[in-house]
Formats: structure tokens, C-alpha cells, sequence
């Protein structure tokens, strides 16, 4: 499934600020901007485009509630999403799907007996699941509470 193409990291936040909203959470942003702030900016060579004309900039955003999320952006398409501490690398077009999903109740954790495992699981509708392992110590209330 093609979701709306999200060039820029400030249209990611925009993106993530208004599907927060949908779902009735707020966001606190911080921003990195230059080529000194940012950590690709160390690597980029000089002259490579960035948001603002050729200006690096990555973004950290905190979400409220229930799951614990915070989703970093980066400059190159490039996004990690950390639900109850489980971090998933995902494309940036596809974070506000994502989120939609685990707030829409598409998540849930997988435990099997043999070998003993967990294992949280998003399902993006259109996109293969995103899957990350999970132990049984990092179960938190929220993630115990979407065992199947």
C-alpha cells in the first residue's frame, strides 16, 4: 500500500503531529538542524542536500500515553519508532501508519512455549508486518496486556 510521500523531516513531524492528534496525544518535539547538531550532518559530504537547502535535520518525538512511544527521525527517509522501549526501524513514509496501527490495536506480542520467546508485532495494513523480539523482562503492563 503507497502512503503519502513525506520528503522531509518536518513533514514527518507534521505527518506524526496531526495522526497524534487523531488519536488524541500529544507530541513534544525537539529538533537537531546543521550539519553540527545533526548526526548524519557529520557524515554528509559538503553540498549534499538536507531539508532546508542543504541544512541537515533530525528530529526526536515524544508521544503521551499509553504505549510509551518516541519515534527519531532522520535526514535520509530513515526513522526509528521505540514502542514500550522496543525500537523498529521503519521508512519514514510509513510512521503514521505505523502509529495508527498499534494505537488501531494491530499490535501484538507473540509468545511461544518452545523456544521460549516474545516477540511484539505490528501489523501495518498493505505492508509486511514489523516484528522485534522482546524478553520477558521488558514486558511492561501495556506490552503483558496484548499477549497472545
Amino acid at each position: 500500500m503507497s502512503h503519502p510521500s513525506l520528503p522531509s523531516t518536518q513533514s514527518a513531524v507534521f505527518a506524526v503531529e496531526a495522526m497524534a492528534a487523531r488519536h488524541g496525544r500529544s507530541v513534544r518535539a525537539t529538533h537537531d538542524i546543521g550539519r553540527d547538531q545533526t548526526f548524519a550532518g557529520l557524515l554528509l559530504p559538503e553540498g549534499l542536500a538536507g531539508d532546508l537547502e542543504g541544512i541537515p535535520h533530525e528530529a526526536l518525538l515524544e508521544i503521551d500515553g499509553a504505549p510509551g512511544l518516541t519515534v527519531r527521525l532522520f535526514v535520509h527517509d530513515e526513522a526509528v519508532v521505540t514502542v514500550e522501549g522496543i525500537a523498529f526501524d521503519v521508512p519514514r513514509d510509513s510512521v503514521p501508519p505505523f502509529l495508527d496501527a498499534v494505537w488501531g490495536g494491530l499490535a501484538h506480542v507473540r509468545r511461544k512455549a518452545f523456544p521460549p520467546s516474545c516477540t511484539l508485532v505490528v501489523a501495518v495494513p498493505g505492508e509486511a508486518s514489523y516484528r522485534e523480539a522482546v524478553t520477558d523482562l521488558a514486558l511492561t503492563p501495556w506490552l503483558a496486556g496484548i499477549v497472545r
